[in-house]
């Protein structure tokens, strides 16, 4: 793994990308005509604080947050609104959501402003405090990191933790492409390493990653599984079998799958 621009930049991207984030957008389209949803709904006053929300059929069980990938730099929901029909037809409401991007703000600045989203889903769910419907947060890439920022700034509020091909060490990515917005210096990339700061009583986690991603990748994906369960914490780790970056999100968002078993089994454990 010495060749870090190929570990996290070139090694990850496959000639199929294209046309599967093509397929996405489509159906992220006819997603918003198969069941009430609000859309761009703001919380807080920087131009990316928005989110999605899709509202569960019948009564809710949960909310399922989602924070999309880009490397802190680039995409949107509205390219993942194709996530949401599977998890509201399964009684879940769905917040997709942006947050500001590199170099606009930098990195720490991101994750202080994405936190806001959480008290806003929580009201447009209906939620009212921690103890009501449980909130998961999910996330995909840069999303998965983002996600386990917002838990441990919050972790007797959260439910569960999806982390997907995530990113919880960012001390190799100084050294990549990727820092030319992220503009990270090693102590900055420290401070923003979640995996420095896993603690015990944290919500159950689960870490996926595909086997087709870079060793790199699946090397951060198990650090964060063993981090989170040597701290006494529940953590289940998914290897997704015949997944890269973005085909993995196939797995995620298909109903009777082994994935999206999983995820639906972090609500039935709270008992809903």
């Amino acid at each position: 793994m010495d060749d870090l621009q190929f570990q996290y930049v070139e090694g990850q991207a496959r000639a199929s990308f294209a046309a599967l984030l093509a397929e996405f957008e489509v159906e992220s389209r006819v997603a918003t005509t198969t069941g009430p949803c609000a859309l761009d709904v703001r919380y807080g006053p920087l131009e990316r604080q928005t989110f999605d929300f899709f509202t569960a059929r019948g009564s809710p069980r949960g909310t399922l947050a989602y924070f999309h990938a880009g490397y802190w730099q680039s995409r949107d929901k509205w390219t993942f609104r194709f996530i949401a029909p599977a998890f509201t037809a399964a009684g879940l409401n769905v917040a997709l959501v942006n947050y500001p991007l590199c170099p606009t703000v930098s990195l720490a600045e991101l994750i202080e402003a994405a936190k806001a989203c959480v008290p806003a889903i929580r009201a447009r769910a209906g939620m009212g405090d921690a103890h009501g419907v449980p909130l998961v947060l999910s996330g995909h890439s840069a999303g998965a990191h983002i996600a386990v920022e917002l838990a441990l700034a919050d972790a007797k509020g959260i439910a569960g933790v999806i982390a997907m091909s995530g990113i919880f060490d960012l001390a190799p990515l100084v050294a990549t492409s990727l820092n030319q917005k992220l503009q990270l210096d090693p102590a900055a990339a420290a401070a923003c390493s979640p995996i420095h700061r896993i603690r015990a009583q944290l919500p159950p986690g689960l870490v996926v990653v595909g086997d087709e991603e870079t060793p790199a990748f699946i090397e951060q994906s198990r650090r964060l599984h063993d981090a989170w369960k040597n701290a006494g914490n529940r953590s289940v780790l998914h290897v997704a079998p015949g997944a890269d970056h973005f085909s993995l999100l196939r797995q995620f968002a298909s109903p009777g799958g082994p994935l999206f078993e999983q995820v639906c089994t972090l609500f039935a454990d709270q008992g809903q």
